[in-house]
């Protein structure tokens, strides 16, 4: 019997972060959420910002196949519609997307959230050969950050900076062993 669609909070309390733009990131298994999940994470949502912190968006951790994206994009379109008005929407991307996605597919992203951070690493390591999936990223139409591994090799593609798309780093911490 499967287990039924809830949200499970990973950390002991509400942060309190002073003087930062922060993002809660939801981890998500399945876009398949019942009702009750998107009023958790809206009362979460509005928890976080009673704390006083500054929360500018909601970001969405959830490894869409490359060949769903249109899928993903309708469930992101209706979070988008039930999230407060001045609450951005983004999501970690896989690095296939850039190389394999389909057009349509990444384009109906675009339409969706207001950015993507593509992870150049799986689990406690940097995928190899990353550099190539990145020089595919001319085919990105949504503003993307690079997420890098903490201590992960990282050398930055010739005309990354200069791609119009291109908004930075997010850097993912390791937790110790």
């Amino acid at each position: 019997m499967r287990e039924p669609v809830r949200l499970a909070a990973q950390r002991p309390a509400v942060p309190r972060v002073r003087g930062s733009e922060v993002w809660m990131v939801v981890r998500v298994e399945t876009i398949k959420w019942p009702p009750p999940v998107y009023a958790q994470l809206l009362a979460q949502l509005a928890k976080w910002r009673a704390a006083g912190n500054r929360v500018v968006g909601v970001q969405i951790d959830f490894d869409a196949r490359t060949r769903d994206l249109e899928n993903y994009a309708g469930f992101l379109k209706d979070l988008r519609r039930r999230l407060p008005a001045d609450c951005r929407l983004g999501i970690t991307g896989l690095l296939d997307w850039s190389s394999n996605g389909d057009p349509k597919g990444l384009d109906a992203l675009a339409g969706a959230v207001d950015e993507v951070v593509l992870q150049i690493y799986q689990g406690r390591r940097v995928i190899p050969g990353y550099a190539g999936y990145l020089a595919r990223l001319d085919r990105m139409k949504i503003p993307f950050r690079v997420g890098l591994l903490q201590g992960g090799e990282w050398r930055a593609p010739v005309g990354l900076e200069a791609n119009p798309h291109f908004r930075g780093y997010v850097v993912f911490l390791l937790n110790p062993r």
